[in-house]
């Protein structure tokens, strides 16, 4: 008996898995080839629409834009997770006046799109005077959004660490807090650092909204090189393989970690 969130499928579940997955391949393949020979037959493919981008300033164009989208996904990750280590011991605390306003914030916010939460940010706290830098109207609402999914993640890690972990930081003495902080939370954290990585890859695919407030960030930098070289479908083909790329890391170091999680079992006396 494992601790896994779900059963292991049977050999039926995985011929099925397997079926439905090689089937999800050809369709994708299918649509592949039919957009290749529609660039094709349209000229979309011919070099000299292509020879732009063999060159350095082009690239280094789109990898400002990159960094801009890697530090904004660095910070708006580094808030997100701050906020939602407090949101999740806020979750677990025994008084109600935390617990109650902490699961209202989680509920509510995982329900609110990340794109309006950047209009709030854009146009309606302006009208109240609080005009936020550029940068900082694209970090608030990733940071504010992603709080609540880093929460329940902190959360989960944090409820499967064994209660005697707890207990036995009690008994000697250790306060409730310092026992969170010393014995639970390291713990709970090893735990969680595979999920970690795989929300930051989705929230590294939220700082496309940057094109929202101008911001520039890779999409948002594709945008501009294509109105200025009239290269529309070679421009976003590039920065789609360039978000591939990077995505596919991160979720790579995301299996990556959790291959390294120790199987625990529980054993019958």
């Amino acid at each position: 008996m494992s601790d896994l969130l779900f059963d292991e499928p049977g050999p039926r579940a995985r011929r099925r898995i397997r079926i439905a997955t090689v089937a999800g391949a050809i369709v994708v393949l299918g649509v592949v080839a039919l957009a290749v020979r529609q660039f094709a037959a349209n000229g979309q493919l011919d070099a000299d629409r292509w020879q732009p981008y063999a060159t350095w300033p082009m690239w280094r164009y789109l990898l400002d834009g990159l960094a801009a989208t890697a530090l904004a996904a660095v910070v708006s990750a580094a808030l997100a997770m701050a906020g939602g280590l407090a949101l999740a011991l806020g979750r677990l605390s025994r008084r109600r006046w935390i617990r109650l306003p902490s699961a209202a914030y989680v509920e509510v916010v995982r329900t609110v799109p990340a794109l309006l939460l950047v209009y709030i940010v854009l146009f309606a706290l302006p009208r109240y005077g609080l005009d936020l830098p550029l940068f900082w109207k694209l970090v608030v609402p990733l940071a504010v959004s992603n709080a609540a999914a880093f929460a329940e993640i902190f959360r989960a890690g944090i409820l499967s660490v064994p209660r005697g972990q707890t207990e036995a930081g009690l008994a000697v003495g250790l306060t409730h807090g310092r026992t969170m902080r010393m014995i639970v939370l390291p713990q709970a954290a090893r735990r969680v650092l595979p999920s970690m990585v795989s929300q930051s890859v989705g929230l590294l695919k939220d700082t496309s909204l940057g094109f929202v407030v101008s911001y520039a960030e890779l999409l948002y930098s594709g945008k501009v090189l294509a109105t200025y070289n009239g290269l529309l479908i070679q421009t976003y083909i590039i920065v789609a393989l360039v978000y591939l790329v990077v995505n596919a890391s991160l979720s790579k170091l995301a299996r990556v970690l959790e291959a390294r999680q120790p199987r625990r079992r529980l054993t019958r006396a």
